[in-house]
């Protein structure tokens, strides 16, 4: 009888539900279905309420994390339906249009009123529509205080896939930091 050795790996996949926030028009969408489906659409359709998406990615070899993806409707502003929305999160990604400054002025906010509901959860910020960065309106003397203050803040563009990846792998890798 002929017996190799088999070499068996115990895959451990974990499940974090992560919520996509930002203003109205900042590319929530659309980074959500470059992450999953790598696809984009120039159309713009309005997120009513919540739209969910998984995605299962390596962390390392033998780590896996499914990620529920939540992408939450534009708001400025976290209201009632918002935030019971984020119940459960174990982290999120705070998104701002970098053609457009107030909605690195919304984000702020957002940032403030989602850790006041569900306390210091791990969040990358990123600055969406790097592919117009000609057009940017945030500049990174607006940035620098918060990224002085820890934060995580990745430029991405839904468009071309710059940084998408990324940003999520680094939000799932800091949500499993803090859980082991």
């Amino acid at each position: 009888m002929n017996s190799l050795p088999q070499l068996i790996t115990k895959m451990t996949i974990i499940q974090k539900k992560i919520c996509m926030i930002g203003d109205f028009s900042v590319g929530k969408t659309s980074l959500v279905a470059r992450f999953v489906r790598q696809s984009f659409s120039d159309k713009y359709l309005t997120t009513v309420g919540v739209k969910i998406d998984t995605k299962l990615i390596n962390i390392t070899d033998d780590t896996q994390v499914k990620l529920i993806l939540w992408d939450i409707a534009g708001s400025d502003a976290l209201n009632t339906t918002t935030a019971s929305y984020l119940r459960g999160a174990a982290g999120y990604l705070l998104v701002a249009d970098g053609t457009r400054r107030p909605t690195w002025d919304s984000a702020l906010n957002l940032q403030q009123a989602v850790s006041s509901q569900i306390g210091n959860k791990p969040f990358v910020l990123l600055l969406n529509k790097a592919d117009l960065q000609e057009q940017w309106e945030i500049k990174p003397s607006l940035v620098e205080p918060q990224t002085q203050q820890g934060w995580k803040l990745l430029p991405t563009s839904a468009k071309t896939g710059m940084g998408v990846e990324e940003a999520f792998s680094l939000l799932a890798k800091q949500i499993l930091e803090i859980a082991t």
